[in-house]
């Protein structure tokens, strides 16, 4: 079902600034502005994901009064099924021009691998560095999966919308294998920490807009480019991939370094 992209959006948002695409996969019409551009979706996200966050006993990870002003957030992707109910989303943060900006350092510090983190960070900022925040998906909506692959794919597109070549997010470990098909990356030599809570591993994610589609699932790279298509974003030079396996293993371990 095709969801009409106009008839979705809040008839008493301001309308500007919003860009948009559709999922075939989810069923679900992406919405993707700044918080003052749609303040009430931007609202709307911010309940959704903390309904999902409070539900998994991990409210304080949100830091909702923190980030409500929606100063701190770039850009921030909705996801709206056909009849306009808010089933997913995250914000984006940066792009940074310290590595000390990113919340990732406030997760890792004081634990073993707070100083490889910062220096990988710091490398990458010249190249341009953005933070995936807030993620969160329903837990009745329909096709999780997918809404869950299309929510990874968004670090790509926040990258590329706001002139980064990198995007970071530090996710549960079990979730790692559903962002890998979609191109991210592990951070080599970083230890899981127990964030928000004993409960969780997490661990640093790479996404490299030049360098993903090496090792990305075909469907996601399809998935990634056809959105980006819809955003407006011209095809990237990707990293040189003619050698082979070994080249693309080579890429893939420099990605998370």
């Amino acid at each position: 079902m095709t969801v009409d992209l106009i008839a979705v959006v809040p008839r008493n948002s301001r309308g500007r600034g919003v860009q948009r695409y559709y999922d075939a996969q989810s069923e679900c019409a992406f919405f993707v502005s700044e918080p003052s551009g749609q303040p009430e979706l931007w609202h709307r996200y911010l309940d959704g994901a903390r309904d999902v966050y409070r539900r998994f006993g991990v409210e304080q990870a949100l830091e909702y009064d923190a980030v409500a002003d929606g100063a701190s957030t770039s850009l921030f992707f909705a996801a709206l099924n056909a009849d306009g109910d808010m089933v997913a989303g995250t914000r984006i943060q940066g792009p940074y021009t310290d590595a000390r900006q990113a919340h990732a350092l406030v997760e890792w510090a004081g634990r073993a691998g707070a100083d490889d983190l910062r220096r990988m960070i710091a490398d990458r900022i010249p190249y341009g560095v953005i933070e995936a925040k807030g993620a969160w998906v329903a837990r009745d909506a329909a096709h999780r999966a997918e809404l869950g692959a299309a929510i990874s794919r968004t670090v790509l597109h926040g990258a590329r919308l706001l002139g980064a070549r990198y995007g970071l997010a530090t996710v549960a470990s079990f979730t790692v294998p559903r962002h890998e098909a979609c191109g991210a990356m592990p951070a080599e030599r970083i230890p899981a920490v127990p964030y928000p809570d004993e409960r969780y591993r997490t661990v640093p994610l790479w996404w490299d807009t030049r360098g993903y589609s090496a090792f990305a699932e075909e469907s996601q790279r399809f998935s990634t480019q056809a959105e980006q298509d819809a955003l407006g974003l011209t095809a990237v030079r990707p990293l040189d991939a003619r050698c082979g396996a070994g080249r693309a293993a080579e890429s893939r371990r420099g990605h998370g370094r």
